[in-house]
């Protein structure tokens, strides 16, 4: 399964600043007709409307709020590719006195407002005839560290979401795509000090559309996560992305 983005309507969550800033420009590079700006506040794209005209549809949508993401829903009716970009990230380990209410907040936006988004937008996707959903996990999904265990507890859940979704929505003809950025140089990066080894969010555009287009479950952007991928490319291919019948060892 893959998917072109010439000619189609993409929504990017989070799509002001950031990653989802240079996504969103991406897709138009690429030739998407439109692209949904899912943001909190729509103000906050007016830039990218005066940048790129009726090409940029601001949409509210806060991943907290599940009546802000139906009603997205109901007005992006045209959606052929979904990406879930927004996340939280909280500097805290285990023995933090606040991790439980870190660990709730990075929950609360990075997993479940995945599925939110998911519950949504699928009907949206299959009624287009099957699009595709590309969801901005992380290298913390697969390795953690310990300064950002709370993260990474909802990095690894949102991934673990991920490789369900890969599952569920085949039979509607939807491709999802897993991408797994390490440190790359935006607001939050920097927030949790990896402003020295931070890579450029272009590499995670990038990687986005070109595992869409050559049918990848995985997306690793940038060099650390190219490490970290190669390493688990065996697990990834024999179990991850393996068919496996339940109950069979």
């Amino acid at each position: 399964m893959n998917f072109e983005v010439k000619d189609k309507v993409v929504l990017v969550t989070g799509a002001n600043r950031g990653i989802g800033k240079v996504i969103l420009e991406e897709a138009l590079k690429r030739g998407a007709s439109k692209v949904y700006a899912a943001v909190r506040n729509t103000d906050s794209a007016d830039d990218l409307v005066k940048e790129h005209g009726d090409r940029v549809t601001p949409v509210r949508v806060d991943l907290e709020d599940p009546a802000s993401i139906t009603s997205a829903a109901n007005v992006a009716t045209d959606v052929d590719l979904v990406i879930n970009n927004a996340g939280v990230l909280k500097v805290k380990n285990s023995l933090d006195d606040d991790a439980i209410e870190a660990l709730q907040f990075e929950m609360n936006v990075n997993v479940y407002g995945l599925i939110r988004m998911v519950q949504a937008f699928a009907p949206v996707l299959k009624a287009n005839g099957g699009g595709a959903i590309a969801q901005l996990n992380s290298v913390a999904s697969v390795k953690t560290f310990g300064d950002l265990t709370t993260y990474c507890a909802s990095k690894s859940a949102s991934y673990s979401v991920t490789q369900g979704l890969r599952e569920t929505l085949r039979d509607q003809g939807t491709q999802v795509v897993s991408v797994h950025p390490g440190p790359i140089a935006t607001d939050m990066g920097q927030n949790a000090g990896f402003e020295d080894i931070a890579a450029s969010p272009e590499l995670v555009a990038t990687a986005i559309f070109d595992a869409l287009a050559e049918g990848r479950f995985h997306a690793w952007p940038d060099p650390m996560a190219q490490q970290i991928g190669e390493a688990y490319q065996s697990f990834a291919e024999n179990v991850v992305e393996a068919d496996m019948q339940e109950g069979v060892a």
